[in-house]
C-alpha cells in the first residue's frame, strides 16, 4: 500500500524529483506578541514534521518586527511551549537579525523605481486603495525622483519624522485585481524600543515585506502558512524576486489552519482575558494556550495525535473540541496511573475489622507493565455518596441493604446499618467484610458486580480540585461574540479525599482519579495542600459522525 502524502508532501516531492531543492528547509515564525495557542500546535507539527520525514531543518523565527506589541516573556514562552511539545528548531532567529538586510534591500527597491516614500495618513492610503472591482487611486508622491525618495528614507531611519508622518510604499500597480499588490506599505516611522536592538531603529518593515526577505535569506525552501495568506502569495514572490535574491527562492504553499469548537483561537482576545483578570494568566488551565494546555495535564504526544489526525487540506473546517478530548483520553489510558479519590465522602465503620494493613492496588490495567503500590486500610473508610443508596434503582450494583460491593483491591463487604442525621440524611453505615474476600486471595465464593472506590480515614489527604469546562458557552441564536459568551463558572473549585500515596505525586503528574476522571497534579500544590486540575472525563464524547 503507498503511504498517503498530503498536498503539501506531494509538492515537496515533486521538488525533490525535479532537482529545485536538494534539501528541505521549512521555519515556524511565531509573533511574539502573546502564547502560542492550540492552533498553532498544527503549524508546529506540519513544520517539524516535514523536518522529520525529509531528514531536514527547521528554523524557530520570532517575527519581531513590532515592537509595540512584543516582549521578552513571549518569547521564552514560546521557546518552553516547542520543546515541551517535542520539537527542536535547527536555528534559533529573530526578523530583527534582518533589520540591516531589509533597509538595503528597501533601498534597492528605491533605486529600482519599485519605492516610494509617502507622506499619506493611512486612512488616506485606505481611501484611495480601491475596491475589488474598482482600481486604487494613484498615491500624489508616487512619482517622487530616486533621489528624494533616498533622501526621504534616510531622514525617516535617521528619526527625522513622527510616527505616522510618513510610509515607503512598494511602487506596484494600483489597478491590480489582487488589493495586496496596490502599492502596500512596507516601513512606517515608529519610535519604539525594540526588546531585541534597542533603540537602534525608528523605522520597522511590515509583515508582508519582512517575511519573503526573511526566508530568502535563511535559504527557507517551503514557506507554510495559513490561508489567510494566499492572496498575499503574489506579494511575496515580488518582493524576493524585486530584491534580486538567488535561485531557488522560497516557496509559499498555504493550508487550513485549524478551528476548534467552542475554543479561542484569536491572540488578542486571549490576552483580553489576561489582562481583564478573568483567568489565572496566560497558563491558566481553561485557556487554549500550550501553557495552559499543558498546566491542564494534557500530554503533548496526544496534541501530535491529535494534529495527525485531522491531517492538511486547503479547506477551512472545524474540529469538534471533543475529538482532541478523545486523543487526550486515549493517550491516558494507557499511561495515567489509576488511584482513588472520594468526591462526596461517605463513612463507613467495618465492625467486624480491628487494625490496620497494606491491601495491593494495580496501578493501570493497560499499561505495557502491570505494576502495583501499597494502599492502607483500616477499620474507618470513606466511600463516595453516590456509591449508595437506600432504596436503590434497578440494576444498582453498588451498596445497598442486604446488598454486596468490593472495595477495590481489598475485601467485599456487606451492608448492616445506615446512621442517619435529624433530617434523615445517611451520616454513617455500619459494614462487616467477608471473611476470606480479600482481592487476589478470595475463597469466599461470593460473587459480586460492584467495585468501588474507597480511601482510607486515618490516612487519606484533602485536596482541591478544579473542575473544568470551556471558557466559551455554545453558540446559540446566532450569537458569536466571544464576550457575549464567556462562560463565568468555567471553574468550579471543590475538595476531595484521595489516597496518601498522591503526597509523592510531583507537579504534571496525570491519574485518572478511579471511576471519575483524569487530573494532573498543578504547580500552585504545596506539600500539605495538594491542587489537582481536571484533564477529561472518563466519558468519551466524540461523535465522528458529526
Amino acid at each position: 500500500m503507498n503511504e498517503f502524502k498530503n498536498f503539501i508532501e506531494e509538492i515537496i516531492d515533486s521538488d525533490l524529483a525535479s532537482g529545485k531543492v536538494s534539501e528541505v528547509c521549512t521555519r515556524f515564525p511565531p509573533e511574539p506578541n502573546g502564547y502560542l495557542h492550540i492552533g498553532h500546535a498544527k503549524s508546529l507539527c506540519i513544520n517539524f514534521g516535514i523536518k522529520a520525514k525529509y531528514g531536514g531543518k527547521c528554523n524557530l523565527r520570532f517575527d519581531d518586527t513590532n515592537p509595540s506589541k512584543e516582549d521578552v516573556e513571549y518569547v521564552e514562552s514560546i521557546k518552553s511551549d516547542i520543546e515541551w511539545l517535542g520539537f527542536s528548531w535547527d536555528k534559533l532567529l529573530f526578523a530583527s537579525d534582518y533589520f540591516d538586510v531589509m533597509f538595503d534591500c528597501a533601498v534597492r527597491l528605491i533605486k529600482k523605481g519599485l519605492a516610494y516614500v509617502s507622506d499619506e495618513t493611512a486612512e488616506e492610503i485606505r481611501e484611495r486603495r480601491g475596491t475589488l472591482y474598482e482600481p486604487g487611486i494613484e498615491s500624489p508622491y508616487r512619482n517622487r525622483s530616486v533621489e528624494e525618495n533616498l533622501k526621504l528614507f534616510y531622514e525617516m531611519r535617521d528619526g527625522v519624522y513622527p510616527d505616522g508622518a510618513k510610509v515607503l510604499r512598494a511602487r506596484i500597480d494600483m489597478a491590480s485585481p489582487n488589493l495586496n499588490m496596490r502599492d502596500p506599505v512596507i516601513y512606517r516611522v515608529l519610535h519604539a524600543t525594540h526588546h531585541n536592538t534597542g533603540d537602534k531603529w525608528c523605522i520597522y518593515p511590515m509583515y508582508d515585506f519582512a517575511h519573503p526577505i526573511e526566508d530568502a535569506h535563511e535559504g527557507i525552501t517551503h514557506s507554510i502558512c495559513t490561508l489567510e495568506f494566499e492572496d498575499h502569495r503574489p506579494l511575496y514572490d515580488w518582493v524576493v524576486r524585486e530584491c534580486e535574491f538567488p535561485e531557488p527562492l522560497p516557496q509559499q504553499i498555504e493550508f487550513a489552519r485549524l478551528n476548534i469548537t467552542n475554543t479561542i483561537m484569536s491572540k488578542r482576545y486571549l490576552k483580553k482575558l489576561v489582562d481583564e483578570g478573568k483567568v489565572l494568566g496566560w497558563d491558566d488551565p481553561r485557556m487554549p494556550t500550550l501553557s495552559g494546555i499543558r498546566r491542564r495535564g494534557y500530554p503533548p504526544e496526544a496534541i501530535r495525535d491529535f494534529c495527525e489526525r485531522i491531517g492538511v487540506s486547503k479547506a477551512n473546517s472545524e474540529v469538534q473540541a471533543s475529538y482532541l478530548e478523545s486523543c487526550v483520553r486515549d493517550n491516558l489510558n494507557r499511561t495515567a496511573n489509576r488511584v482513588m479519590a472520594v468526591f462526596d465522602p461517605l463513612k463507613v465503620v467495618l465492625t467486624n475489622y480491628e487494625g490496620s494493613e497494606l491491601v495491593q492496588v494495580e496501578n493501570n490495567g493497560n499499561a505495557e507493565t502491570l505494576t502495583f503500590r501499597q494502599v492502607p486500610f483500616s477499620k474507618i473508610l470513606y466511600i463516595d455518596r453516590s456509591d449508595f443508596a437506600l432504596t436503590p434503582p434497578p440494576k444498582y450494583y453498588r451498596l445497598k441493604p442486604d446488598g454486596y460491593v468490593r472495595l477495590k483491591g481489598a475485601y467485599i463487604i456487606h451492608f448492616d446499618e445506615a446512621l442517619t442525621d435529624s433530617d434523615g440524611s445517611v451520616v454513617e453505615l455500619h459494614c462487616s467484610i467477608v471473611p476470606n474476600s480479600k482481592s487476589g486471595e478470595d475463597t469466599s465464593g461470593i460473587k459480586v458486580k460492584g467495585v468501588i472506590q474507597w480511601v482510607d480515614a486515618a490516612t487519606c489527604v484533602d485536596v482541591t480540585v478544579r473542575k473544568l469546562q470551556s471558557l466559551l458557552t455554545d453558540a446559540v441564536d446566532g450569537v458569536i461574540d466571544f464576550n457575549e459568551r464567556f462562560n463565568a463558572d468555567s471553574m468550579q473549585v471543590v475538595t476531595a479525599k484521595v489516597e496518601r500515596s498522591l503526597l509523592s505525586a510531583k507537579a504534571e503528574d496525570r491519574f485518572q482519579f478511579m471511576r471519575v476522571g483524569y487530573y494532573v497534579l498543578d504547580r500552585d500544590s504545596k506539600a500539605d495542600k495538594l491542587v489537582f486540575n481536571e484533564i477529561v472525563s472518563l466519558k468519551d464524547s466524540f461523535n465522528p459522525t458529526k
